[in-house]
Order: structure tokens, then sequence, then C-alpha cells
């Protein structure tokens, strides 16, 4: 394919399953590995040698262009465009139209992880040069996705969350278009809830006799580790997190003490103290944060000036600013806003589930 590649990623909608956190911070924004899933996308973008990157945002516009700036820092090269609303990710491919022009394009949707990034999709689509790729992975529930049918290597039909689901490929949000996908949303309407569905204007390309063709990125057993992630949900989310935890090299910047022991892959960055405390990895301490007296256990991440005292901690993301001061018992599949203040009260339970929006105050019973 002679013309250069552009990039379309996707950082508008509301984040609603991940209230009360994204009442005050967009969903793409959100740490995993301690930096903004949003980031990942933009490095597998630059990664596939794509670096002329339009960025759709709605609502916390301000706070994602204030985060990616003009690109510089990734390599690229981001354009910002504004979505009225959130009315579909077709709808998100029109408002983006003057930016994309005639280029084929990836569009990459900002809150999704793709394990091993794009580079092979992104060779496999320039070689075969077909109308449209999408990214397919096996996964043990379809029915809660938007489902492909395949027939003798091309796509024959997709499927919004089918009842019966005719297979068990489920659509990854990573898809690579035409100029011809301008045509087929054109000629789609707006479904049921108010939006321009990316698989109506897919669907449409098939009718039209378009090549659709799949590219499958995972296996079907759940025992096997996952190479993507929607992470619109918070076991979604912690599961991201988890994804990245496992492909981290273990790094010593910080000030680590003789009583501290740290165990498997573990990231300590710079500014950070660890004083009398047990860090088992995979785990990743910010910079500036102090954990003391303390267990961090496997699959946590701590962002940036954060206090763990006195407390333990396991499979959860901690934002920037948090404290968390004896508790008796251990906090676990937790995501914990900026600024929180968890400490103990008088009652005392063995282990907690919370899901707090930033700034709160938690008195643990």
């Amino acid at each position: 394919m002679a013309e250069t590649l552009k990039g379309l990623v996707l950082s508008g909608g509301r984040g609603t399953r991940l209230r009360p956190i994204t009442h005050t911070s967009a969903k793409q924004l959100v740490p995993v590995g301690n930096k903004p899933i949003l980031f990942y996308a933009l490095e597998a973008l630059v990664a596939a040698g794509i670096e002329d990157i339009g960025i759709v945002t709605g609502e916390t516009a301000a706070e994602v262009e204030a985060a990616v700036g003009d690109g510089s820092a990734f390599g690229a090269r981001c354009t910002y465009i504004h979505q009225e609303a959130p009315l579909g990710l077709a709808h998100a491919v029109l408002t983006a139209r003057d930016f994309l022009g005639g280029s084929p394009f990836v569009m990459y949707l900002g809150d999704n992880l793709v394990r091993h990034g794009i580079v092979p999709v992104v060779e496999e689509f320039r070689a075969t040069r077909p109308d449209a790729m999408i990214l397919l992975a096996r996964v043990p529930e379809p029915q809660h996705f938007g489902v492909a049918e395949l027939e003798e290597g091309r796509v024959v039909r997709l499927v919004e969350k089918p009842a019966v689901p005719r297979s068990d490929l489920a659509l990854v949000g990573v898809y690579l278009f035409t100029a011809a996908i301008f045509e087929a949303i054109e000629r789609i309407d707006y479904s049921a809830r108010g939006e321009l569905e990316i698989t109506d204007a897919i669907q449409q390309l098939i009718e039209m006799g378009k090549d659709v063709r799949p590219h499958i990125i995972s296996a079907a057993h759940e025992a096997e580790v996952a190479t993507w992630k929607d992470t619109g949900r918070l076991e979604d989310l912690l599961e991201a997190n988890r994804i990245v935890l496992d492909d981290m090299r273990p790094r010593m910047d910080g000030q680590v003490g003789e009583d501290v022991r740290l165990e498997g892959k573990v990231v300590i960055e710079a500014g950070a103290e660890l004083r009398n405390c047990t860090i088992r990895g995979p785990a990743i301490v910010g910079r500036g944060t102090v954990v003391e007296d303390a267990y961090v256990g496997p699959y946590t991440s701590i962002s940036a000036g954060c206090t763990i005292l006195g407390a333990e901690i396991e499979h959860s993301i901690v934002l920037e600013g948090a404290r968390i001061e004896h508790t008796d018992g251990k906090i676990e599949s937790s995501l914990i806003g900026r600024g929180c203040l968890i400490h103990r009260s008088p009652v005392r339970p063995r282990a907690y589930k919370l899901m707090l929006g930033d700034h709160s105050v938690v008195e643990l019973r």
C-alpha cells in the first residue's frame, strides 16, 4: 500500500462503568502499570510506523490534551478532533473525515490494550491491501461483544451482542480501514441506542462486496494469558494492569532499606522510599511514594506520591497521592482514586474490595 497510514485514536466517551473515578478523570487516562491506558495506544501506533495521529475527544478534551500534548513525547504528531457528542464509533470516523482525507488508517479505541502491539496486523494490511481489516479475539462469553462470522478467511457477518452467538470471535478495539468506510457509514442509520455503530458500517462494507479480512490475536482458552483487554470495567482494568506488570522488567531506582524484602519482578521508581516492608511482584511503586511497615502483593500498581503505611494490598491500582494507613484487613481487587485516604476504624473485617472516587475519605469497618 503506497499511501501512508494515519492513526485515529478515540478518547471520548463518558466511562460510566468506571464511575466514580471517571467523574473527575477521562477513562483513557486511568493508569495501568502507572501509565495512562491511552499512552499504550499511541505507543503501539508509533511502533507500527504510524506517526500522524488524530485523537477524537469529547467532554474530557482539555485533560487529554494536557496529558498527550502535541505527541512529540511519543514520536508522533497529534491533531485533536472534537466530537460533539458520543454518537458512536462510526460517527467519530465521520467527525475525523477532514483529518483522514483519503488515507487508509488504523482506528484504535483509547481504552483498549493490545498486549503485543499491532505491528503484525499493520504489516499484513499493507501487504494484502483489503478494504478493511478487523482484529478478533476468541472469548469465553461472546454474547457480550460484537461477534464476527468467518468463511474461507473472509468476514461474512457481524452481529452486535448476539443472544445465541454463532462464533466465539469478538471484535477487538482496533480497526484498519480504507476510505471506503466513509461510503459505508453514509449508508447506515442510527441504532436503537442513538449511535452510528461501527459494526453496522463494517457489515455494510461486506454487503457492498468489499474485502473485509480478519486478524485473530488470541486463543480461546481462559487459562491462556490474555492478549487484549477493553478496560471499561473495573475487573478488566485490573486484568490489563496484570498484563502490563507481567511484561515489565525489574528496576530499582528508589531507596530500598536493608529491612525490605523484594520478591519477583518489582519496579521501584526514582524517589520512592521503602522501609520495613515486603513487595511481592509483579508490582510497581511510583515516584515519591513511601511504603513502610507494609505488604504490597502481586499485580499492584502504586502511583506517584502515595503513602502505604502499616497496610496490606494486592491486585489493585492506587492512583496518585493516595494514602493507605494502618488497615487490619488486606485490600484487594481495588481501584483507589487520587488523593484518597483509607485508614483504620475500630471494627475490623479481614478484607475489603473498593472502588473509590478521587479525594474520597474512607473509614474501614
